[in-house]
């Protein structure tokens, strides 16, 4: 590995812990300015102080988020966009170049591919030149790894999802976002059969905090590296604290029911 891949990984990764909590924001492309990211300086403060090791977001909220105080935080730059508003909403372009994530100082760089839309083989191309570019400048490279098409039965299938996550070590991603597949037996084997790190998605919003610690819980226990958990983190009535219980869980491995302490109050 590059000596600078190697440093701007410890920018996303805890180095003593070798796990990760990842917020991202990149969602204000694909669905507008919703609630909890409508100020994001002040959203990235909130995460930031409830002990996040990165967030994710587009290129051009740098200039309006760029940490000027508080704790620091590894930035991520997300590559890739759609929007609801698309009659192919699943279908990912890049708008965004390795070279101009570092211009605006990325310590790593994030793809989305959606394996069994119609335009699967172009996002696959896409991400295969992203990586190229990766390893030419020793650049982290997130992928977000998620199966979405009309075939799809369970997106969620241990199988499935175990495939989504073996892509993106084949193709070159360091670390593989991908759903959680329900219980650490199941999960356990994604983690098995992926040789890079691998960290969940939160998901929809979820209705208690209970059900997003848990599943937290059960990742980890699964071996999993940590979590990328946007929504239910920054739209949380309390975004600081949920993320600094599931930073307990993730690098003090503590359990749901200790890290919810935190919460009371």
């Amino acid at each position: 590995m590059k000596i600078g891949k190697a440093i701007r990984l410890e920018r996303i990764i805890n180095r003593e812990t070798g796990k990760t909590v990842i917020i991202p924001m990149d969602h204000g492309v694909s669905m507008g300015p919703i609630p909890g990211i409508i100020n994001i300086r002040e959203s990235i403060d909130k995460v930031a102080n409830g002990g996040a090791n990165a967030i994710i977001i587009h290129k051009g909220l740098v200039r309006h988020g760029h940490r000027k105080r508080g704790k620091d935080v590894g930035l991520i730059i997300h590559l890739s966009a759609s929007t609801s508003l698309s009659p192919k909403p699943n279908t990912k372009v890049i708008v965004c170049s390795v070279e101009e994530a570092i211009k605006i100082g990325a310590d790593g760089v994030s793809v989305h591919v959606n394996l069994g839309d119609i335009n699967e083989d172009k996002m696959l191309e896409d991400f295969g030149a992203i990586a190229e570019s990766c390893l030419e400048w020793g650049m982290p490279l997130i992928a977000m790894m998620y199966a979405r098409g009309e075939h799809i039965e369970n997106p969620f299938d241990p199988d499935v999802v175990a495939h989504c996550a073996r892509v993106a070590a084949e193709l070159g991603a360091d670390i593989v976002k991908v759903a959680y597949t329900g219980d650490p037996e199941t999960f356990r084997k994604v983690v098995k059969g992926c040789p890079i790190p691998v960290v969940i998605a939160g998901g929809p919003k979820m209705g208690n905090d209970m059900e997003i610690l848990e599943m937290v819980e059960g990742a980890m226990k699964a071996g999993g590296a940590g979590v990328s958990i946007g929504r239910n983190a920054f739209q949380h009535e309390d975004p600081e604290k949920i993320v600094r219980a599931i930073s307990l869980i993730v690098h003090e491995g503590k359990t749901a029911k200790e890290a919810a302490k935190v919460l009371e109050g």
